[in-house]
């Protein structure tokens, strides 16, 4: 497959014909910025999407969070079924990065767990872009920050095909050279088993076994085996082995990195004093005596420098390093985007800079590190950023902004009401109750975590079903709960600035922001527009802004919903359109809840009856698997009731 194939029921309709022209004529004529103004509920995605099916590259589109990033993954998938379309989001479910703080003379060693099938999502982008055009990879920020050298990934991969001449302990080696696990009890990603002279694999970036039968030292068959059933799934010609992990070198440029690692730690000792000089040795000495071993150890990315063979200061290799030059950059909510690439660069130094200072880290593990803006700039040869608020820095390198203001529904932007906040919560209560009566959903936007949850609890005492979206919920999860949020498990969504972009939730009728006349960067025009946008999908929504005082924030964010809503309604009249709700199915559940943190104190026991119920159902399938999981949620929820 090297062209991409756009499935879909609809046809561009609205502003998206014009603007589609307009992008597509701006590529063709080697433009390398444009940007498309396009307001909440407009379809810029299926744009996006359009865009990618005329220009046929492959494409990097860039979501500033995890829960943007899998919402458009979902969207691209749909819409892209017999394409390759990848998911490259940080794997740390938790992460806590390795510290030093001087006054408390305290070292905090790095911690994380890392999600393996996040893990998977990214080994697979990276293999895809190895062997094929017609890929669009969905990224967070984790895009920009150091991944292993492409040339070693895709050079010490290796092919295997039926006929081929090879023993068995040479597959075996060169499994292992590439960081493969033997491991002949339990077949996970990233391992393998022997039995006999059958090799079973399970590449980092597949979900199913790979089986190769040998005849003495000839590959007889490959086949695709279910992992679960151990069902053949499919006969294989042949099948392209990419190593288990991204830091991956070969055996030569090992021996090169130790010796260099060995030079600079030489050259660093005499400056440092004596406890430094001693703790800098010790460390670096075993980390070296682990790669000259294993060929790893704990923290070897601190010194890639030294395995891919760059100068000091000399940027790092990224995902952006894994496309063709000829790929299409496509930046999501691009006013949030911008700006974090330029800080992600001056957070990592400064952490740093205490661990070299004081002797636990060598100088070359400031060159393991995100780009410099300027760095990710140089990537940006085609470059369409997407935003309905976009910013001065877009604005400027692409001259005049593309609008899609017309959306194809006919939905206009919502009415947007002031009310004062004395009474607010009074206030609160009847609308939400009084949405919930018509069938539909509600957000509410808080400035405060305390307050979210406080709130969470004084809506659930008063029977109402809230969830709140903590920033600490696990990145699968989110999507879940908003899923469940869709479907009516329960009626009110609290958060914090997760609300704003890119939560398309044509349920929902109603949205409070509360203390909107406080000035800030969740209470600015753009933040404030975009929350106004998260109504613009349902004909009967709305939005009251709770305040004491009309902000400059608030006159503009309320005078452009007007301009739009303007030209929106005058273009329904001339056209007989009559605005409808948007009907969006809801998906299948992806991924299990875990996390209880967004389930109310006061919904604790109605939750856990549920989770019982739910419990004995799957242990009388002989689910106990399953069984066992919701007893750890039921467990988990205990404790928060007893304040454990």
């Amino acid at each position: 497959m090297t062209d991409f194939q756009l499935v879909s029921s609809f046809a561009p309709a609205g502003s998206q014909p014009e603007a589609l022209r307009e992008l597509v004529r701006g590529l063709e004529e080697e433009k390398q910025y444009q940007t498309l103004l396009g307001v909440t509920g407009s379809g810029k995605t299926f744009t996006m999407a359009n865009v990618i099916a005329a220009v046929n590259r492959p494409t990097l589109v860039l979501a500033h969070n995890k829960t943007l990033a899998a919402q458009l993954y979902s969207e691209f998938c749909d819409f892209f079924p017999n394409n390759r379309v990848e998911y490259f989001v940080s794997y740390y479910d938790y992460y806590q990065p390795e510290s030093y703080i001087p006054a408390k003379d305290q070292y905090i060693e790095k911690d994380s767990a890392i999600n393996p099938k996040i893990e998977m999502l990214r080994l697979s982008s990276t293999a895809s872009l190895s062997t094929r055009r017609d890929v669009i990879v969905v990224a967070s920020v984790s895009c920009i920050y150091g991944l292993g050298n492409p040339e070693n990934f895709r050079n010490m991969g290796f092919e295997l095909s039926i006929g081929q001449k090879i023993s068995r302990h040479e597959i075996m080696s060169r499994l292992l050279d590439i960081l493969f696990e033997r491991n002949d009890l339990e077949l996970m990603p990233g391992r393998f088993r022997v039995k006999g002279d059958t090799i079973d694999i399970i590449p980092g970036y597949f979900n199913d076994i790979i089986r190769i039968e040998m005849f003495g030292d000839e590959i007889e068959r490959i086949s695709e085996v279910d992992k679960n059933t151990g069902n053949r799934k499919e006969q294989l010609k042949y099948f392209y082995v990419y190593p288990a992990r991204h830091f991956v070198t070969p055996e030569s440029a090992r021996a090169a990195a130790v010796a260099s690692i060995r030079q600079e730690l030489a050259e660093v000792l005499p400056t440092l004093g004596m406890i430094e000089e001693h703790r800098l040795e010790q460390r670096t000495r075993y980390d070296l005596e682990m790669i000259q071993e294993t060929g790893s150890c704990k923290g070897i990315e601190n010194y890639s420098r030294h395995f891919d063979g760059r100068r000091e200061g000399e940027k790092p290799y990224c995902l952006l390093d894994y496309f063709p030059e000829d790929f299409l950059m496509i930046i999501d909510e691009s006013h949030q985007m911008i700006p974090q690439l330029h800080g992600m660069y001056n957070g990592d130094r400064s952490r740093k800079k205490s661990l070299i200072d004081y002797g636990f880290r060598l100088p070359s593990a400031y060159d393991n590190r995100p780009l410099k803006f300027h760095e990710f700039e140089q990537y940006m040869n085609s470059v369409v950023f997407v935003s309905a608020t976009p910013g001065e820095y877009e604005l400027k390198k692409s001259g005049k902004a593309v609008e899609q203001i017309i959306r194809p529904t006919g939905l206009v932007d919502p009415e947007v009401e002031v009310r004062p906040i004395v009474g607010q919560t009074d206030d609160v209560i009847r609308e939400v109750q009084a949405t919930i009566a018509r069938g539909d959903r509600v957000l509410i936007t808080t400035l405060t975590k305390k307050l979210a949850e406080e709130l969470s609890e004084f809506l659930a005492d008063r029977g109402i079903k809230t969830r709140y979206l903590h920033s600490e919920i696990q990145t699968l999860e989110r999507s879940e709960i908003i899923r469940e949020l869709r479907l009516g498990k329960f009626d009110v969504l609290v958060g914090i600035n997760l609300l704003r972009e890119g939560l398309d939730i044509p349920e929902v009728g109603y949205i409070a922001i509360l203390d909107a006349d406080k000035e800030g960067f969740l209470r600015d025009a753009k933040s404030l527009i975009q929350i106004i946008g998260r109504a613009a999908r349902n004909v009967n929504s709305k939005v009251v802004l709770y305040a004491d005082a009309m902000t400059d924030s608030m006159k503009r964010a309320i005078a452009e919903t007007k301009r739009r809503r303007t030209l929106q309604v005058a273009f329904n009249k001339k056209h007989n359109i009559i605005p409808q709700t948007i009907i969006k199915p809801v998906k299948e559940k992806e991924v299990e809840i875990t996390d209880t943190k967004h389930i109310p104190k006061n919904e604790i026991p109605n939750v856990v009856i549920e989770l019982e119920k739910e419990m004995r159902d799957a242990a009388e399938r002989l689910d106990f698997e399953r069984a066992i999981a919701v007893r750890e949620q039921i467990k988990q929820l205990h404790a928060r009731l007893s304040g454990k």
